[in-house]
């Protein structure tokens, strides 16, 4: 959500920045709206004085026994009372119209995110790694001789529908390891602290990260009125909502393993066989709150802690900065890691990285107290760290060999009770 005060202020600066997101200018529309508030705010005010001041008169008139003064101004406190009401009444209806607008208008990109309209003018910051080589040719995870027993569409269709999958037998322990890994990476090397959150929100906490009003159809509603959260970006963030912490609090970094649920509806089609984009998955999330001078550089770390399980996992990937027409709406910069996919022959997301600066502050009312001074709005960052699914593809299909098994990472041997292969009939060895 943005600063009003901030637009007011030039207007023309935030038209700019907003068109460097592709988005039309809008600050005309909002200090319109913004001015006809005010206008029946301090319309409201005024019409409260008089009728306070009436109000002093009548007794007096009473006591005096004028009669007809005390009842003109007994009609005048009773016409002032409408007046007020009306005017309090239309200026609550503008700030709706008007907080609905602005929660509505992307995030303003940083001025070194890169300009452009979709990924491919992303910006291709470094690469780690070769991607893998083989003297036959590599296939996707889930053609694998020895990942077919152990991933299975038809039973999850049966119980589930499409882009859900059952886990079994040493797919499903590798994937529960690399989940384990992650987390107990983060906490003992990264200094993030673990945190278990619910995968049910109030509607306010999905309002305060982003997801509503506008992404709403991409995540799942329940009757009851929860939201199933789409990453625990929605839990971890709002644990500073409507909150004001010291500023010695700062930084608080969180990390988080959960199940993760969305409907993907502005995504039909893509990426529908095997296990790249499901409706439920799981994720390990870092989340940052930080004091506004600090979030930038957290950006950096944030980003090379999701880096560094790649690398321990001894995988190929590249860093980009997304450009300002393929980031999310509330981000101001991205950095998206991509891992090698031999079966793909190609990199594909497996962390995002954002920075947000207040723009999720704003929504959710989270403040530090400085030493000196009144209280500030926080900055708020979020990344995967990493999403457990893809990086069970990467693994799986970067390890395959010719007989059909897979060798697995080093890194990943402590957390599979020493296991080292998943051999060609599915099982750990």
């Amino acid at each position: 959500m943005h600063d009003i005060r901030a637009i007011r202020e030039n207007p023309a600066a935030f038209d700019a920045a907003l068109a460097r997101r592709g988005v039309s200018p809008v600050s005309a529309e909002i200090l319109a709206l913004d001015e006809k508030r005010r206008a029946c705010i301090h319309a409201a005010e005024t019409a409260q004085a008089e009728q306070n001041a009436s109000s002093k008169l009548i007794g007096r008139a009473k006591a005096s026994g004028d009669e007809a003064e005390f009842e003109r101004l007994r009609a005048l406190v009773a016409a002032k009372k409408d007046e007020i009401a009306r005017m309090q009444t239309e200026a609550k209806a503008l700030d709706s119209e008007l907080t609905d607008l602005l929660l509505r208008i992307p995030n303003l990109p940083y001025e070194d995110t890169p300009e452009g309209t979709d990924e491919s003018d992303n910006v291709e910051l470094r690469t780690h790694g070769t991607p893998s080589e083989f003297d036959f040719t590599p296939l996707e995870h889930y053609d694998l001789p020895s990942v077919k027993p152990g991933m299975d569409f038809e039973t999850a269709a049966k119980l589930s529908g499409a882009r859900f999958v059952v886990l079994s037998s040493g797919v499903a322990r590798i994937h529960r390891a690399l989940a384990q890994f992650m987390l107990d990476t983060h906490i003992s090397e990264n200094g993030l602290t673990e945190t278990w959150t619910p995968v049910l929100v109030r509607e306010e906490m999905m309002l305060g990260t982003g997801q509503l009003p506008k992404f709403g159809e991409d995540s799942y509603k329940t009757r009851e009125g929860w939201w199933l959260i789409p990453t625990a970006e929605v839990t971890l963030t709002n644990i500073v909502n409507d909150t004001t912490i010291e500023e010695s609090y700062l930084p608080r970094r969180y990390v988080a393993h959960t199940q993760c649920f969305r409907s993907e509806a502005g995504s039909a089609g893509r990426d529908t066989a095997g296990m790249l984009r499901q409706h439920q998955f799981e994720k390990v999330e870092m989340v940052s709150i930080t004091h506004p001078d600090h979030s930038r550089a957290e950006l950096d770390r944030m980003t090379d802690c999701a880096e560094g399980i790649l690398r321990k996992l001894g995988l190929a990937f590249r860093t980009v900065v997304l450009c300002t027409g393929d980031m999310g709406a509330g981000a101001r910069r991205t950095h998206d890691i991509e891992v090698w996919l031999p079966g793909q022959n190609a990199y594909r997301e497996i962390s995002s990285v954002s920075v947000c600066g207040d723009y999720q502050a704003r929504r959710m009312n989270a403040r530090y107290r400085p030493k000196d001074g009144k209280p500030e709005f926080v900055h708020t960052l979020n990344g995967s760290g990493l999403a457990v699914g893809r990086c069970l593809i990467a693994v799986l299909e970067n390890g395959q060999q010719a007989d059909g098994s897979v060798t697995l990472p080093e890194a990943l041997h402590p957390w599979l009770g020493g296991k080292t292969t998943l051999a060609a009939d599915g099982t750990l060895v």
